[in-house]
């Protein structure tokens, strides 16, 4: 990660997830100051303190729902990557105001406490879920980034910069589908999936880090940065583990889950229409126009029509041999090779 970090506080809301385990493991490599981690659960904070086992990296107990928490821990800060969120389709369609209250409100008061005291950078993380979204939790991250972008409309010269990330699928972060499969193999059950023909981007832990640290060395005020991916179908990705642990297993096919979608989407044309292509990234820069509607019904916006939807459907795909190079990337995915006993290699089939 970058050397702009040394010396630095950040804070990491919902820090004892997947990603605030590998960001924090980044930084310490770094001579950052302090690294503050932000969530509602002590036990997940006891087991990370353990595990790490440094003392620049502090805990704090509370919730992005609860300002006083938040402004209590913002305060000295420099740098802020605000991963708190509800990620779980399903529960978000049960109980979309928990979404709300955590996903946009929780955002909200991480940003307004961000502005309070003088934090120099915040990105919130997003999701491919956002866009045209279907369900509560894609729906309740769409508004967040809204509420980032809100501010920069309204405080254009703040010392505060406030982006935003949007990735899809982070391969074997917690809740994700890839350590479900392993873990049905290792049961000796068949692999389920709710439809083979769906199709994902896919991004490693390390990526999705690399994504935030892009943002944070290149944003302006309301940027949105989309990291390029790979896609592939469910099925090919279910084939894919099948393949590497020489599995005779099958595939259920159990159906879709509440409000999935076919296909997600990283970018739309409108946003693509006024991205800056940057190598491995698209940045997004925010849409500044004020209020006054009437310039833009009249003039409206051609180039818009001559993009596509950064489309998982219609990206690259991943063939499976393609996919199982990606899987043995992991080093999750090494590590359970090894126990089984079995090559980290392509299985050749």
């Amino acid at each position: 990660m970058s050397e702009s970090y040394g010396g630095a506080r950040v804070l990491v809301t919902g820090g004892t997830g997947s990603f605030g385990h590998t960001v924090a493991r980044k930084l310490l490599e770094r001579d950052v100051a302090e690294i503050r981690i932000f969530s509602r659960d002590e036990a997940k904070q006891d087991l990370m303190r353990h595990e790490v086992n440094d003392p620049r990296l502090r805990f704090y107990v509370g919730d992005v729902r609860d300002f006083d928490s938040v402004d209590r821990a913002t305060r000295d800060v420099d740098f802020i990557f605000h991963a708190a969120a509800l990620k779980q389709v399903p529960s978000c369609e049960f109980f979309p105001m928990e979404a709300v209250r955590t996903n946009v409100n929780g955002s909200e008061n991480v940003v307004r406490a961000a502005d309070r005291n003088g934090v120099r950078s915040v990105v919130c993380l997003s999701t491919d879920k956002a866009v045209y979204p279907v369900n509560a939790m894609g729906m309740s991250k769409a508004m967040m980034e809204k509420v980032a972008h809100s501010y920069g409309l309204n405080n254009p010269n703040a010392a505060t910069t406030v982006s935003c990330v949007r990735y899809g699928n982070v391969m074997y972060s917690r809740g994700s589908v890839i350590p479900l499969f392993i873990r049905q193999l290792k049961a000796g059950k068949n692999i389920t999936v709710t439809n083979p023909d769906m199709t994902r981007f896919m991004m490693s832990l390390a990526h999705s880090v690399d994504l935030v640290e892009f943002a944070f060395q290149n944003a302006n005020q309301g940027d949105l940065f989309v990291r390029k991916a790979a896609s592939t179908s469910i099925g090919n990705l279910a084939q894919a583990v099948l393949n590497l642990f020489r599995s005779d297993a099958k595939v259920e096919v159990i159906g879709t889950r509440h409000a999935e979608k076919l296909s997600e989407a990283l970018a739309t044309r409108e946003e693509l229409s006024r991205a800056h292509d940057m190598g491995e990234y698209f940045r997004v820069v925010a849409d500044n126009r004020d209020l006054n509607y009437s310039v833009y019904y009249e003039e409206g916006d051609v180039t818009q029509n001559r993009f596509e939807d950064y489309d998982s459907h219609t990206v690259t795909q991943l063939d499976v041999a393609q996919v199982e190079e990606l899987l043995l990337s992991l080093p999750e995915v090494r590590s359970e090779l090894a126990l089984a006993g079995l090559p980290a290699e392509v299985s050749g089939r």
